[in-house]
């Protein structure tokens, strides 16, 4: 704040220090590389005369927009101004964040909200929700094309938060974010439900709960540095490859500690976040989702340079199986990467999707063929590694040459089949275990069963698996295989679209 600053603009600033919330300009500054941002319809103003708008009225209507660079990337960015009428998006505020959409589109370049915002703007009528929808026509437009990225940044109702619904990522910081169609009060006038905001739409609510939401921050600094970071993993638009960097490992680094972290009993948990951490580049693991159905990890990393999507189960939750929710974190996750040229590497221990009464009656079949959907789908490179079970469909989701995967690696002690020996024998051989001889039969029947299907050379026989390797050379595997694939190029059918079973 300067001596020159304008009376009024001293004001917002005040209202925003006293919630412990930056400016909309600040927070630009903060985002994009140090003096790149040249701002654009600075002097756009509403036109309304109801309710006596032209007395409110200022130039920007409540939005900053423009464009800048990131880690010297151009980038289209937009910050909403809660100080001026709640953030609440105007006609003009609304054609605004089009524009700048329309050009980041035309451009090929990201796009970056700040959202700070109360809803439509009431006293506007009809005008702020007719505006409003080219918002969420252009979201739909550039999905897939551009990389789009929301953050939100106070109280987000209504129409504001449908567009960040409709970004790749959405960003939340602690005490701060709130998202919601309807506030707690008019959520108490209608039903009678009493709940806070923090409750009803903050951070944990939709980043733990919802799985709206990606990221939770501490503070807005370090949300735009999550921004910046998550950036440096993504290509500037569908054209284009994810950025090349040097990670400064070793190509040819054994993988010695992976049997220090993954227990020869298959009935023993581990966490495959160390698995993960121990394949991929050093310190480039980025996890998407974190705090969402934690029995399926998701992220991004490097192998040796290369960006790549990582798909990996969770044997410490749900013992790795996959249920509804997962199921979705799975496919949006899967579809993005295929969306921007980023390959996928599938880090498979799963004994297929989680039964039961609940998950069947909300559509765990519906859920699950989203994951056989997005995988079916993509055409970028798709590499799956067996570590300790395949089972079922989740094996056919995640591994199955048949679904399209490039390259299935397996572990000497990987189990790929129907079913575990002891469930199979169970369901085959039922009449003969009734006898008195039923325990030494069932032994007898399991030993087989193992050596018959429980092992990656049943598969591989029939060219199920393309390479069994020892867990200590899995990363230079990786690698190979990765960098054989960096040239695939595969059509899809010609369509308008497909009809994912949403």
């Amino acid at each position: 704040m300067t001596k020159n600053t304008p009376k009024k603009d001293k004001e917002a600033i005040k209202m925003q220090r006293e919630k412990g919330k930056l400016t909309a300009k600040e927070r630009i500054e903060l985002l994009v590389d140090k003096g790149s941002f040249v701002e654009v319809n600075e002097f756009m103003e509403l036109r309304s005369h109801d309710y006596g708008l032209q007395e409110k009225k200022m130039p920007r209507d409540g939005v900053i927009t423009g464009y800048a660079k990131i880690n010297g990337r151009q980038v289209c960015v937009y910050a909403q101004d809660f100080a001026f009428i709640g953030g609440s998006m105007g006609e003009m505020h609304n054609k605004k964040i089009s524009s700048i959409m329309e050009h980041a589109l035309k451009t090929g370049c990201p796009i970056v909200g700040l959202l700070d915002s109360g809803g439509a703007r009431i006293q506007e009528g009809i005008n702020s929700l007719d505006s409003g929808g080219l918002i969420f026509k252009n979201n739909t437009l550039a999905s897939g094309v551009i990389p789009q990225i929301s953050a939100i940044l106070g109280p987000c109702a209504g129409i504001a938060v449908y567009s960040p619904a409709l970004t790749d990522f959405i960003f939340m910081t602690k005490k701060v974010s709130y998202m919601f169609i309807t506030g707690p009060d008019i959520i108490k006038t209608i039903t009678g439900e009493s709940i806070d905001f923090e409750s009803l739409g903050g951070t944990l609510a939709h980043n733990q709960k919802s799985g709206v939401a990606h990221f939770v921050a501490e503070d807005e600094k370090e949300c735009v540095e999550l921004i910046r970071f998550l950036l440096s993993y993504l290509p500037q638009n569908n054209l284009e490859s994810p950025p090349f960097l040097n990670a400064h490992d070793n190509a040819e680094r054994l993988n010695n500690k992976l049997k220090d972290i993954i227990p020869k009993d298959t009935k023993k948990s581990y966490d495959v976040k160390e698995v993960i951490e121990e394949i991929v580049d050093k310190n480039t693991f980025f996890e998407i989702h974190p705090l969402y159905a934690p029995n399926a990890v998701v992220g991004f990393a490097r192998l040796n340079n290369n960006v790549v999507g990582i798909v990996a189960n969770q044997p410490k939750i749900l013992a790795g199986c996959l249920d509804i929710n997962s199921s979705d974190k799975i496919a949006r996750f899967v579809r993005f990467c295929d969306c921007f040229n980023i390959p996928l590497i599938n880090l498979v221990d799963v004994t297929g999707y989680l039964p039961g009464v609940e998950q069947e009656h909300n559509g765990i079949i519906r859920h699950g063929a989203k994951v056989l959907y997005a995988y079916s789908e993509a055409v970028v490179p798709k590499i799956s590694l067996v570590m300790r079970k395949a089972y079922g469909g989740a094996y056919i989701a995640m591994v199955s040459k048949e679904m399209g995967f490039d390259a299935v690696i397996a572990w000497p002690d990987a189990e790929i089949a129907v079913m575990g020996a002891e469930q199979a024998i169970n369901l085959i051989f039922r009449k003969e275990l009734k006898g008195n001889n039923g325990a030494k039969i069932k032994n007898e029947r399991i030993k087989e069963y193992n050596e018959k299907f429980l092992n990656p050379y049943a598969a591989a026989k029939y060219g199920k698996v393309d390479i069994i390797i020892e867990p200590k050379d899995t990363r230079k595997t990786l690698i190979s295989c990765l960098e054989t694939l960096l040239s695939k190029r595969e059509r899809m059918p010609a369509k308008k679209h497909g009809n994912m079973p949403l």
